[in-house]
């Protein structure tokens, strides 16, 4: 797993796991039922999904500026594109542009195929390492 995401305590509760192929990183969300936010379809819970969203995009911005000890954002867009089924979900996050200061970042999240995601995010992350 990924050094940030070891440390977070709601990255373990998620059980969340990463493979890091050079200066990509690919992130894992095991299905597991208390992930389900909607018994009826069954669905998986949107907040689950976006925290897996918002934690790939932290590890991605933490590998690629390693002085930091957490990235910290600025703002945050999730949006669901379609119904999480229950079985895992992999998410990816690349920094599309970063300044001195700020950090912009996209991340998708899928299940079997990965041209088909499930959501994805748009954020602004603080990169400067000191205070603005």
């Amino acid at each position: 797993m990924s050094p940030l995401l070891d440390t977070l305590p709601y990255a373990r509760f998620l059980g969340l796991t990463s493979d890091q192929d050079g200066d990509r990183l690919t992130v894992t969300m095991p299905f597991a039922d208390r992930l389900i936010g909607n018994p009826m379809l069954p669905a998986l819970h949107g907040g689950a999904t976006a925290a897996l969203l918002e934690l790939t995009a932290v590890a991605q911005v933490a590998l690629s500026y390693p002085r930091l000890r957490l990235p910290r954002p600025i703002n945050v867009t999730v949006a669901y594109l379609r119904p999480g089924r229950p079985v895992d979900v992999y998410a990816r996050a690349r920094i599309s542009k970063a300044g001195r200061r700020v950090a912009h970042v996209l991340a998708e999240a899928w299940q079997e195929d990965e041209a088909q995601p499930i959501a994805s995010l748009t954020a602004h992350f603080l990169v400067s390492t000191y205070d603005l």
